[in-house]
């Protein structure tokens, strides 16, 4: 049997945005405020942890199992207030698992009109590792969380790692998705279609995340501000067409009172320019899918 084809999209048709195309309001820059939240699975931990040596392998890391719960006990909670504050909607990027353990905490996030994205049953169920029955049965249960806690299904998707199979993109368009991120192979949104399916590919970037930026590589949180103000300088005065960026923090990481006063500092920017339009992907891809088939 011949290998797979290696690709997030094998088998579908790619349709691109028009070269004109512009942001709502016609706005030639958007921003995206994503926030992660991420949950393990029972007998799971993280593999990275604020330590920074992991544990011998098989041994519970309670360690970095405590950091990340920080992140719907606390964090959380404090980036809802801030996001109240400055009246913007966020993009949630959210593991099944923590509408199973947390649901009032995923109904206050679905009530304050923030997008809530699957983000798999948890980080260690990574569609690369699981033959297609698991994966099904991944999508199926990680949904039907999220609909019982909400009482509304996910339009979105991001896989832990953003890393899919081959056969996640065609899977959840078979599943009724809107969109899924996984992948970094592109600036813009585009359309995906597989037969009479269709979804949306909003590519990601990993050039404003908390996570690998200050925990991995030991940055000042501050430098979060000086990499957007250089890429808005950049975007102004050198790119033509439209561009967005992504702000991503994580619950557990930049929820925490020494970041998110970073976050804030980044909503106030992009709330005070006239050339910025702030959105969910959610209200994105409606636009995008507006402007490919006109």
């Amino acid at each position: 049997m011949p290998a797979p084809t290696l690709d997030v999209h094998a088998g579908g048709q790619e349709y691109l945005l028009p070269p004109d195309f512009l942001w709502p309001g016609g706005k030639r820059i958007a921003v995206f405020f994503r926030v992660a939240c991420e949950g393990w699975s029972d007998g799971a931990w993280p593999s990275l942890g604020p330590m920074g040596n992991p544990l011998k392998p098989g041994v519970p890391d309670l360690n970095a199992l405590g950091w990340v719960e920080y992140g719907m006990r606390r964090g959380i909670h404090r980036i809802l207030d801030i996001l109240e504050q400055h009246d913007i909607r966020s993009t949630m990027i959210i593991c099944g698992v923590l509408a199973e353990r947390y649901p009032e905490v995923v109904r206050r996030i679905a009530d304050a009109g923030h997008e809530i994205v699957a983000h798999s049953y948890g980080m260690d169920v990574i569609p690369a590792y699981l033959d297609e029955e698991q994966e099904r049965a991944n999508l199926a249960r990680t949904t039907a969380l999220f609909e019982k806690a909400t009482g509304r299904r996910p339009q979105g998707w991001i896989s832990p790692r953003a890393t899919p199979s081959p056969r996640t993109a065609r899977m959840l368009a078979e599943a009724g998705y809107e969109w899924h991120g996984d992948t970094m192979n592109d600036d813009l949104p585009y359309l995906v279609r597989f037969g009479d399916r269709e979804i949306a590919a909003f590519p990601g970037g990993m050039e404003l995340n908390d996570t690998p930026m200050y925990i991995r590589y030991g940055n000042s949180p501050r430098m979060m501000v000086e990499m957007f103000d250089d890429w808005l300088d950049y975007v102004r005065t050198r790119e033509k067409g439209a561009v967005r960026i992504d702000p991503s923090i994580h619950a557990h990481v930049f929820g925490r009172i020494t970041g998110i006063h970073v976050f804030e500092q980044l909503i106030e920017k992009a709330k005070a320019a006239d050339d910025i339009w702030i959105g969910t992907r959610q209200e994105a891809i409606a636009h995008v899918r507006a402007a490919i088939r006109r």
